[in-house]
């Protein structure tokens, strides 16, 4: 949805809980241009003011923790926002408002009015984002500062579980409670399967008589010269007995154990009267932390093809084949995709494989015009680097767990000034520990750390490449792998990859779920780099006084100038 009024203009991107503005107009408008204000109109006609946390210093100048005022008197300086508290398919009307004259005394523009309605889902294909690494004042605001308890944590209707979850985990439930009864049957790949509800909802479904079929990671180790079970396999033998889904008339247990380096699927498969006809896949393990902690992504399928390929792959796994004897299976049955993928087609790959698929990535990236939006658990692999290393028109952003380890790759990915890195891990607590311009931001978030710091936020787990989000002909790469060497030669995975505009309302899905994440980590990775200068600039809290903010946006090839051209 995109909006003209003279000088300016609005987009706005849907998600199903997110949504994304990108605002634009010529330099002209941009000339005493003190920012924008955002809100929703009411029937009535009233306008209610979003809010933020940014504040002119000449009208408040020393702003509590927590503080939260109306973009109508100290407005976005930006050219992108996001709304972040929206309703699946509920329809918003929009007000924009660009702002000039003094901070004391604001002149309104022309309010632009933008009507958009919250993704409710999208026909056969969903995706789904839990709250992932962002914290807000409203968990605060609502919840006392005190993240779940293990009671709450495990019941699905738990207001701090809902609010974490994000319509994550009451997605993967509704998918497993589709098995209704006999002539259905569920098959799941499990890597780490320590939720309880997930564990009940199965056994429920098997207590219906659906028919439930479990592979899961069952290894052992070496210890003192006896095997024992590994730090995966040993939590989900208890939660399998717990649960009693081993005790279902209609359950089967398959263990994984041998296995190259880990069984690193969580996917299941839904199928009616013997026919496959749906799957659920992404990067959720089927922990407390895979759902309410980490940022993780899923996709519901409905497509009998695609569903039937991935029994054919649970097939294999239930098994259990040793590493060599499954990767020739695998290379029979999930080859390497063509270059481009087929319009409008979704394929899966399925490993272990040879690594050629490494540079398949590599090359998919490399035919990227507008954009390539990146998700890092465990840094980025060499081919991958070296597209991010390479000199391009259009921005490359990396939404990485921590910096990379090695040093040579990391001056690789720092060598194009259009790759962007924006790193997870903790960086709310290292910003207020080293006192960095920006801290008082994430002090007013500090009471919500002692739950986060137990590694429930601030770790990057999706596993996402999107290309081309925006464009006429998206890509959408994503899955249960890395995007590494292990989980392509070693590992058990899967991943399915999107291309065309048939997919568009997932890319914009994912487009504005990653922009979520992005915009808050990026702000802090740069603090923690500057962390060695000296603080000359305006603490970043404190919005400028004037338009000296809007130069950046309108320099051509920077950073800022590249955002306003994508999101607009």
């Amino acid at each position: 949805m995109r909006v003209r009024y003279g000088a300016f203009s609005v987009r706005a991107i849907a998600g199903s809980h997110t949504i994304l503005f990108g605002f634009d107009c010529t330099p002209d408008a941009a000339r005493g241009l003190l920012g924008f204000a955002l809100g929703k109109r009411r029937e009535s006609g009233r306008i209610d003011w979003l809010r933020g946390f940014k504040f002119f210093a000449e009208t408040v100048p020393d702003p509590a923790p927590g503080e939260r005022r109306s973009t109508r008197e100290h407005p976005v300086q930006d050219f992108q926002w996001g709304d972040y508290s929206c309703t699946p398919g509920e329809t918003y009307d929009y007000v924009v408002q660009p702002l000039y004259g003094q901070p004391a005394a604001l002149e309104g523009g022309p309010q632009i009015e933008v009507r958009v309605a919250a993704r409710s889902g999208q026909g056969d294909h969903s995706v789904f984002y839990n709250r992932g690494a962002i914290p807000s004042q409203a968990f605060a605001d609502s919840f006392g500062n005190e993240g779940p308890t293990e009671a709450e944590q495990n019941d699905p209707t738990n207001r701090k579980t809902r609010w974490l979850s994000r319509g994550l985990l009451e997605a993967a439930l509704d998918f497993i409670g589709q098995a209704r009864g006999p002539g259905q049957a569920l098959h799941v790949a499990a890597y780490e399967f320590t939720y309880p509800p997930i564990a009940e909802a199965l056994a429920a479904a098997a207590g219906r008589g659906a028919e439930v079929h479990l592979v899961y990671d069952a290894g052992e180790r070496k210890r003192d010269g006896t095997l024992v079970p590994n730090h995966t396999s040993g939590p989900n033998a208890a939660l399998i007995a717990a649960s009693g889904l081993d005790r279902q008339p209609t359950a089967r247990l398959y263990p994984r154990t041998r296995y190259g380096n880990i069984t690193h699927n969580k996917f299941i498969i839904l199928s009616d009267a013997g026919h496959p006809a749906a799957v659920w896949t992404g990067s959720t393990n089927f922990t407390p932390s895979g759902f309410l902690g980490q940022s993780n992504l899923a996709h519901r399928i409905v497509a009998p093809d695609l569903a039937a390929t991935f029994l054919a792959y649970w097939n294999l796994l239930a098994g259990d084949p040793g590493s060599r004897t499954l990767k020739r299976a695998i290379s029979l049955t999930s080859p390497d995709p063509a270059v481009p993928l087929p319009e409008n087609a979704i394929l899966p790959v399925f490993s272990p494989r040879p690594d050629g698929m490494l540079d398949w990535y590599a090359g998919a990236m490399a035919g990227a015009s507008s954009s390539v939006m990146f998700t890092s658990a465990f840094g980025v692999a060499a081919p991958l680097a070296e597209v991010f290393g390479t000199e391009a028109d259009h921005l490359k952003l990396i939404l990485s767990e921590r910096e990379e380890a090695d040093e040579d790759r990391r001056a690789l990915l720092l060598r194009d000034r259009d790759t962007r890195i924006a790193v997870g891990a903790r960086l709310n607590s290292e910003t207020i520990r080293l006192g960095l311009p920006g801290e008082s931001l994430d002090r007013w978030f500090r009471a919500e750390e002692h739950f986060r710091s137990r590694g429930h936020v601030f770790y990057i787990h999706t596993k996402f490449l999107g290309l081309d989000l925006l464009g006429e002909v998206p890509q959408i790469l994503t899955g249960s792998a890395n995007f590494s060497a292990g989980s392509v030669g070693s590992n058990d995975e899967n991943m399915i990859l999107m291309r065309g505009p048939a997919f568009t309302a997932q890319a914009e899905t994912h487009a504005v779920e990653y922009m979520r994440l992005w915009n808050h980590l990026y702000f802090r990775t740069v603090a923690l780099r500057r962390a060695a200068r000296p603080a000359t600039r305006i603490h970043p809290a404190m919005l400028d006084p004037d338009d000296r903010w809007t130069a950046r946006h309108f320099r051509a090839g920077t950073y800022h100038d590249r955002m306003r051209q994508l999101f607009r």
